[in-house]
């Protein structure tokens, strides 16, 4: 599984766990609806940590609660 997707299956599942739309999470974030929905639909190649520290803060959530999850496990990402 790449990072992206790992990403992506990570913001799905917390959205939700707190019953969060993709737009709330784009306004609690500062991050663009569209760029929230390319990183969804994987359309990016890359996910760059301070978007993920955004996305993190929008979940009200420390990086590494965000981080802390299986679909991060070193074993199944595919690390280029």
């Amino acid at each position: 599984m790449t990072v992206n997707k790992a990403v992506a299956m990570r913001i799905s599942q917390l959205l939700i766990e707190k019953n969060m739309t993709q737009y709330r999470l784009a306004e609690n974030s500062g991050i663009s609806h569209s760029r929230l929905g390319c990183i969804m639909k994987e359309k990016n190649k890359t996910v760059t940590l301070s978007t993920v520290m955004l996305i993190a803060q929008g979940f009200n959530m420390s990086v590494i609660d965000f981080l802390d999850s299986p679909f991060f496990d070193i074993n199944i990402l595919d690390i280029e």
